[in-house]
Parts: structure tokens; C-alpha cells; sequence
């Protein structure tokens, strides 16, 4: 039973966790003080970040995150629970409509070869895989456990333009889970038609960070929230009670230290554990030197979920996500162009009614690169004239096109020559690098809650035999949500709170597009173009 003297305790503080603590406020009319939200950092470094590198050098993001309204359903709605930073009157969906509505999204380059822009509205697919794809949303996700996509598919369908713009936005690649490759197909259905130029796709006014997180952390310390930081959770004593089982310790270390200490979970306490993380062992590199691989030691948000594990088996397969780096990692670069020039060298890859941003994949460099160029200051300090350009490739360990090496071994100014080589622009080659700033950042684990799965490889958000807990994140189930979204991570804290309280309000549905006629013929139209 909830009472003035139970605690709430959140270990993370990714966005899931975060949205946790808004929920218990909010919906259950808990007291801020009653909630303390725990993390090993110093600072918010989970998957929504952005930052200064150095201030006078630029500006590093690991990854930016798109959305798209009706897909984005539960985030939208969470939107609205927060104000924006200093106008209290207003809140970030406000905020939202009004950028985007303002700005609007058209993609003319959306595929670039040899140079020039492909046309990308004709999918390129054979008879034989518009069939496979037909067939595979219909199919049962219990009859696709553990398959790849290149299972599935033909060899064939990996060099269709379909797979091109489907993969790059979604971060797919051929061994990744063909159930997460549906999933996605079925949320995107209703913009099948939009793959070439994206244009039902929408962005923060601002970085995620500065768009979401600041005002979110500033409303939960404003309702006495308490944060821990520097604080590890090493493990959870999870005792088994008749047929059901309850966390009664927490046990954890304290700024960087081998002393452990434990918290005891009393009766009337929950507890809400974020498990598994695609930011984890993430290395900056600089201007001077490549990202170092620091894979000896897994964070605590795996090493956290296989000690529950190990005791607790029904709670699943951390192992499943963590231990393939090799087919979870990619290396992503963010550079700063102090040189107004940029904009114009651009614009024959961005239409020139476009206002936020462009985005374009690179189909035959070895890498599989992908590059968004953000026209309108990303960052709130950022100066006017400045140009900051995120991109990352899928195929991190072949060698480059024109720098005869592995993406993992390049500087940041051999990164950039690559990239300008793609563009056409080696004519600008020495003035464009002498006036930019380009940080790599190697992620080890970016895509580890795509990897083929059994149904049983993740927990549910509140397991069958839970009385006090329940976990957050991309890593446990949620059955017909995308992973890899802010809207999955939401939608986890929104379960976890209303299902293990038991209050009498619904998740926010996700819309199923598919089941509708009009959608559904206008599909199956596209994949014929």
C-alpha cells in the first residue's frame, strides 16, 4: 500500500527513468521528496545528449533522434506534461508544433551515388521480395524467434532502394531481428510513401538535450525530486514471497569507491530498474586522435541486469545484447562548420525550401555513410554562422573509399576529407578543413536491442511475479513498440508506473495504421513504384 512514507527508487536517469519519476508525480500525485533517482554520472550522459566538446572547439552528440507525430504518440502526449525552460506557460509540445509547423522537411538528395543524386522514389524491389514483404507482416512474430532480415530476404532486396532509405533511417543492417524489422515496417506503413524525401519526419527546436532533458530535470528538482549521482546499483536482493517475488535490498557503490553500501526496500518502497544500455562504454574521440575502444569492462547497466539474472533467470538474457560488439557498434562523427561557406556548397543536395534540415546517404562509400546537415542553429549558443552536420556509417570496419582505412583508425581530418570527397567538394578541401571541428564518438553497443532474440531474451516491463518492481529502457518487452525511439522508452515508464501501482488509467495506445484500408492500399501501391 502507497503511503506519505513510501519511496520510489529509479535507477537511471535516462529518459525512461526520468519519465518515470513525471508519471508518479503526475498521475499518482506522489511527492517529489519521496523519489530519488540514481546514476553512476556526474552528468546527464545517456542516449539524449548533446553537448559543448570544448566550448571554443564545437559541439558532440552521440545521435540525434527524429520523430513523427502519430508514431510518436506517447511522447507527443508526455510532451505536454512539461513547460519549456523560463515560459512556464507554455509546455514542450507547444514548443514542438510551433518549430515544425514553421519548418517544413523535403529531402531532393535523399540518395547520393557516385557523386550524384539517385532517384529514390522507385524502390527497386523484385517480385519476390514485394511477396516476402507481404508475407512477413502477416506472419506471427512467434514463428520469426532468432532470424535475421538476410535470412529472410533475398540478396537482391540489399541492393534495392527500399532497403537503402528503410535501413538508414532505422539503423537496420542485413543480422539484425527480422521481428524488429517488421515491427518497424508496420509503425511506418503510412509514410511508406514519404521513404524518399521524408517528409512527415520532425525535430526538436533545439538538440535533444537542450529541447527535452533541461526542462524535464528542471521540473523534477523544482518538485523536490532528489538526484544521487556518482552512485553505481551493483546489484538487488530480490526475494522470493509465495508465489511472487519483491527487491528488498539495493546494494551500490559511492564516487568510484570499492566500499559498498545497501539501501533496505521496505515494505510500501518500489523500485524501478533501467537495464541494459545502447550508450554504454561510449569513447570521445578529438582533433587529434580516434575514439579508444573501451570494452574491458561493461557498464553497470549490464553488468546490473546479468547480476539480477544469474539469480534470477526468468528475467532473462542480457547476454543475447552485450556480447556481439562486432554486429552492435558504429562510429558517428559530429562537425562543426565555423565557415558560413558550407551552406551554399550544400545546396544542391538540399531543397531550397527547406528551412531545419537535410539528410543524405552516401550508397557507395564503403561505409554506408549517412550525413544530416542542420541549417538552423542546433545548439543555443551557437553562433549564426556555424553549421553543425551529424553522420555516422553502418559499416564501420571496411576501408574507405579515398583514405585507404578503416573508419575506427581515422582522425577527425581524415574523416572530414573522406566525407568531402563524397560531396564533390575537394575543390573547398583545404578551407572547409581549416575552419571545422569534427569529433568521432565510437558506441559500442548502439544497436544491441536490435539483434535477433527469442521472445523469452527480454523481461516484461512488470513481470508476472513482481510485488515492488519493474524495468525500464529499450531492453525489456513491450510487444508492437519500436526499439531505438524515445517513444519506446516513454511508453516503458508509463507501463511500469500505471501497471505496477495498479491506477485506473490506460497506457497511450500505439496508433495501428495498418489495419487501415486507405493506409494499407496506398502501401502496397508504393512498394510498386
Amino acid at each position: 500500500m502507497i503511503s506519505a512514507k513510501s519511496k520510489f527508487y529509479i535507477i537511471g536517469w535516462g529518459i525512461a527513468g526520468l519519465a518515470t519519476a513525471v508519471y508518479l508525480i503526475q498521475d499518482w500525485i506522489i511527492n517529489g521528496k519521496q523519489i530519488t533517482i540514481y546514476d553512476k554520472a556526474k552528468r546527464f550522459w545517456w542516449a539524449l545528449d548533446a553537448k559543448d566538446y570544448e566550448k571554443k572547439d564545437g559541439y558532440v552528440m552521440r545521435w540525434i533522434r527524429v520523430f513523427e507525430e502519430t508514431a510518436y504518440t506517447c511522447t507527443m502526449n508526455f510532451m505536454k506534461r512539461i513547460p519549456v525552460l523560463n515560459k512556464h506557460h507554455k509546455n514542450l509540445k507547444d514548443n514542438y508544433t510551433k518549430f515544425n509547423n514553421k519548418n517544413d522537411i523535403y529531402f531532393e538528395s535523399r540518395l547520393i551515388k557516385n557523386k550524384e543524386v539517385v532517384d529514390a522514389k522507385h524502390f527497386k524491389l523484385t517480385k519476390s521480395d514485394r511477396l516476402k514483404l507481404f508475407t512477413l507482416l502477416v506472419t506471427p512474430e512467434s514463428k520469426l524467434d532468432n532470424k535475421k532480415i538476410e535470412d529472410y530476404f533475398s540478396l537482391d532486396f540489399f541492393k534495392s532502394n527500399f532497403w537503402y532509405e528503410f535501413c538508414t533511417v532505422f539503423a537496420f543492417e542485413p543480422w539484425h531481428s527480422l521481428v524488429e524489422c517488421k515491427r518497424y515496417i508496420l509503425r511506418s506503413i503510412h509514410s511508406s510513401q514519404y521513404f524518399d524525401t521524408l517528409e512527415p519526419l520532425q525535430i526538436t527546436p533545439l538538440n535533444q538535450y537542450e529541447s527535452m532533458i533541461l526542462p524535464i530535470i528542471d521540473w523534477l528538482e523544482k518538485e523536490w525530486v532528489i538526484f544521487e549521482t556518482n552512485t553505481k546499483i551493483t546489484n538487488l536482493n530480490i526475494m522470493k514471497s509465495l508465489d511472487k517475488k519483491k527487491v528488498s535490498k539495493i546494494f551500490y557503490k559511492k564516487n568510484n569507491t570499492d566500499t559498498e553500501h545497501e539501501i533496505k526496500v521496505s515494505k510500501n518502497d518500489y523500485v524501478f530498474i533501467s537495464i541494459g544500455s545502447m550508450v554504454s562504454n561510449t569513447t570521445l574521440g578529438s582533433m587529434k586522435e580516434a575514439p579508444v575502444q573501451n570494452l574491458e569492462k561493461k557498464s553497470v547497466a549490464w553488468t546490473l541486469w546479468e547480476n539480477i539474472a544469474e539469480k534470477n533467470p526468468e528475467f532473462w538474457n542480457p547476454w543475447n545484447f552485450n556480447s556481439q560488439i562486432n554486429k552492435t557498434s558504429w562510429i558517428s562523427y559530429t562537425i562543426t562548420f565555423k565557415n558560413p561557406l558550407i551552406k551554399e556548397l550544400i545546396k544542391k543536395y538540399v531543397n531550397k525550401e527547406v528551412t531545419t534540415f537535410g539528410w543524405s546517404t552516401i550508397i557507395d562509400s564503403n561505409w554506408f555513410m549517412s550525413i544530416w546537415f542542420y541549417l538552423k542553429p542546433y545548439f543555443k549558443d551557437q553562433d549564426k554562422d556555424t553549421t553543425i552536420a551529424w553522420w555516422y556509417g553502418l559499416y564501420a570496419d571496411k576501408e574507405w573509399n579515398y583514405i585507404k582505412k578503416k573508419m575506427s583508425e581515422c582522425n577527425w581530418e581524415e574523416i572530414l576529407t573522406e566525407l568531402i570527397y563524397h560531396l564533390w567538394l575537394e575543390g573547398h578541401l583545404k578551407e572547409i578543413i581549416k575552419t571545422s571541428v569534427c569529433i568521432p564518438c565510437f558506441s559500442p553497443y548502439v544497436t544491441s536491442h536490435m539483434l535477433p532474440k527469442k521472445s523469452t531474451d527480454r523481461p516484461q516491463v512488470v513481470p508476472k511475479t513482481s510485488l515492488n518492481f519493474a524495468f525500464l529502457g529499450q531492453f525489456c518487452e513491450i510487444p508492437e513498440d519500436i526499439v531505438f525511439t524515445v517513444e519506446y522508452s516513454i511508453r516503458s515508464a508509463q507501463i511500469a508506473v500505471y501497471k505496477l501501482l495498479n491506477l485506473d488509467k490506460k497506457v497511450t495506445p500505439i496508433y495501428k495504421w495498418y489495419r487501415n484500408p486507405k493506409v494499407l492500399f496506398q502501401a502496397v501501391k508504393t512498394l510498386f513504384r
